[in-house]
């Protein structure tokens, strides 16, 4: 394939991930940071996204799965994921989290739980979806190509 297919590939997912809901405005911003001095800037950032939801995911599980539910505890762990998801842009994972801590708020272990599960599926979507735009970002830089920038 060659460059200019992958870049209007490109265009079409990355295009469709903001209509989608899953991205917003700041990771634009984060693309934005990226330059020739740090060219893997937004993949690395994502990563360490993808490091720290994995690690608050577990941690949130565990604290829902206590006899005793330390909602405050629950409660930091969600913010903690609402900050770190609005910092990429991962605009459905923070829009779960939002819902997740007013269930936080009311003491509702059983809301929680569902958010949980929610927050988990949206967090494997975006996961999922960015992982195929590094992907292709790969591939049009293999071919000789530059990753377009979002407008």
């Amino acid at each position: 394939m060659d460059v200019n297919q992958l870049q209007r590939r490109w265009f079409d997912l990355t295009a469709s991930l903001f209509r989608e809901g899953f991205l917003d405005d700041q990771y634009t911003q984060l693309q934005q940071l990226q330059d020739e001095s740090n060219p893997d800037f937004v993949f690395e950032v994502v990563s360490l996204f993808f490091d720290d939801s994995e690690r608050l995911l577990n941690d949130l599980a565990t604290a829902l799965d206590q006899p005793v539910v330390d909602f405050r505890k629950v409660d930091a762990h969600v913010h903690q994921f609402k900050g770190s998801s609005s910092s990429i842009g991962a605009q459905r994972v923070k829009n779960v989290c939002i819902a997740f801590r007013n269930y936080c708020e009311e003491n509702n272990r059983e809301g929680c739980w569902r958010c949980l599960q929610q927050v988990k599926h949206e967090y494997a979507l975006v996961k999922s979806k960015l992982e195929s735009l590094f992907r292709l970002e790969q591939e049009i830089v293999a071919a000789g190509g530059s990753v377009p920038m979002m407008e």
